[in-house]
């Protein structure tokens, strides 16, 4: 027979084994709100776009959210009825990913017309640091996307949750991406709301295209660039297309 004393220490390594197995728990299915803060005049400077932007609006924030499981993801703007005169000062894209089929499907909105893209999930040469901060409550660990001479991007992901997806269709980490941001500070996003879920429901992730022509990344930079890359707002239009792709 056990002797009480015993009872009590198998109860106690019960306890202690439940506990870490809770805290070493990985999510894999929920949903989160993120907050963007964008610094229109860090993107804007023009001196002609002085007339739209000022200290007083320099600062846009819109809220977007990103439901997934362990092998979807779906990030969208969250709409508002609110009338916004600078709606057109911002991008309002849509992403689906599909990791099991190392698939994207992108919705660019231009003038008012989605543009869908499918191709294959963007590779980035991410580089891990050492850094580290919580986010909404989770460890993070930031990591460094050079995405060229001119634009590094930085990344604070969680591996308490999975997949690796996050926000504007960025991937490639080994957790989820709570918070990005440009070097500048000009676009930010952060985590303002974890919603951990049992399941996702199926339509959630279904894409209906209608009538809209799928196009590869490369035929659509193709179009972008023969219709509107010799006009200095077509240049304009190309850098904030593909500021993230």
């Amino acid at each position: 027979m056990i002797s009480p004393a015993g009872i009590k220490q198998l109860v106690f390594l019960v306890l202690c084994l439940f506990h870490v197995s809770s805290w070493a728990q990985v999510n894999t299915t929920g949903k989160i709100t993120y907050e963007r803060r964008t610094n229109l005049m860090k993107r804007y400077n023009d001196p002609r776009m002085k007339r739209f932007v000022n200290e007083d609006n320099k600062i846009k924030n819109e809220e977007f959210t990103l439901t997934f499981n362990d092998s979807i993801s779906y990030f969208k703007p969250v709409p508002t009825n609110t009338v916004d005169e600078m709606a057109w000062m911002t991008t309002k894209n849509q992403y689906y990913q599909f990791l099991n089929q190392e698939k994207q499907v992108s919705i660019l909105s231009i003038f008012g017309q989605d543009i869908y893209i499918r191709d294959s999930l963007p590779a980035r040469p991410w580089k891990i640091t050492d850094n580290k901060r919580v986010i909404n409550g989770y460890n993070c660990r930031k990591a460094v996307y050079q995405k060229n001479d001119s634009t590094r991007i930085y990344a604070w992901y969680t591996t308490s949750i999975t997949p690796s997806v996050g926000p504007e269709g960025f991937c490639g980490l080994p957790g989820l991406i709570m918070g990005i941001a440009t070097e500048d500070g000009g676009i930010i996003y952060f985590a303002k709301k974890v919603e951990i879920l049992q399941s996702v429901p199926a339509e959630t992730f279904t894409i209906d295209p209608g009538k809209n022509k799928y196009y590869t990344m490369s035929e659509f930079r193709a179009k972008i660039e023969k219709e509107y890359g010799n006009t200095p707002w077509g240049k304009r239009l190309f850098g904030d297309l593909f500021r993230w792709l």
